[in-house]
């Protein structure tokens, strides 16, 4: 399960944690059984993010458009409100299909300057 989990990016993170509580945060994940409980247990994630969506647990996986939906339904907020970031292209242009604001991470500098000019813009 290690290899799973991976390496956490301790910089991204601790930005996505400043983001609260005035917006609230998500990790969206195509997963496997065993995600939640492990990624809890290395990383806390449940104390550092509103919402988590694991796709094993939910029966979609991105970039099927049902699963945005749904990451919407769980934040209470309109597609156009959404920062969607991710490292997959197919994943990001889908997410910008139904609405959102996707941003391929390529870098955590990169990542956060263009989400801190979409959020104070």
């Amino acid at each position: 399960m290690a290899l799973y989990c991976g390496e956490l990016d301790t910089e991204l993170t601790d930005y996505a944690g400043s983001l609260r509580p005035r917006y609230r945060t998500a990790i969206l994940s195509n997963s496997a059984d065993g995600a939640r409980r492990e990624e809890q247990a290395r990383y806390s994630f449940a104390d550092l993010f509103d919402i988590i969506i694991y796709s094993h647990e939910v029966g979609l996986v991105k970039p099927d458009p049902r699963i945005y939906a749904l990451l919407c339904a769980e934040l209470s907020v309109s597609p156009d409100e959404v920062v969607f970031l991710d490292d997959v292209p197919q994943n990001v242009e889908a997410a910008c299909q139904f609405g959102l604001h996707g941003l391929l991470h390529q870098s955590t500098p990169e990542s956060i300057a263009a989400i801190n000019s979409l959020i104070t813009a």
